[in-house]
């Protein structure tokens, strides 16, 4: 069994070395990552009665072992360096077919 490891990464229009760093850090640890990038998704909540938004970028990472302790060490380090009070870190378990 693997698993499917999806960030979801808030990003503004001056997002590209915040990407590369997400993207060269995921590469080097796991092999490899998928970066939906080209059509962000727009992710809203509500906050003391406004809407608040986000473009959201979906980076995803397949592994065979699911290390929990780096994965919540990573997400922190993304909350501070993008300024976030939570950024949503969650992980499926797939089978290859």
């Amino acid at each position: 069994m693997s698993y499917l490891v999806e960030v979801l990464l808030p990003i503004r229009d001056d997002a590209g070395p915040i990407l590369q760093g997400v993207r060269d850090k995921l590469t080097d640890t796991f092999g490899g990552v998928t970066m939906h990038v080209n059509a962000p998704a727009e992710g809203l909540w509500k906050s003391e009665g406004d809407v608040d938004r986000d473009r959201i970028v979906v980076v995803e990472v397949m592994t065979d072992e699911l290390d929990r302790k780096w994965w919540a060490a990573y997400r922190k380090e993304l909350e501070l360096r993008l300024d976030q009070e939570e950024i949503v870190v969650r992980a499926s378990e797939v089978e290859r077919l």
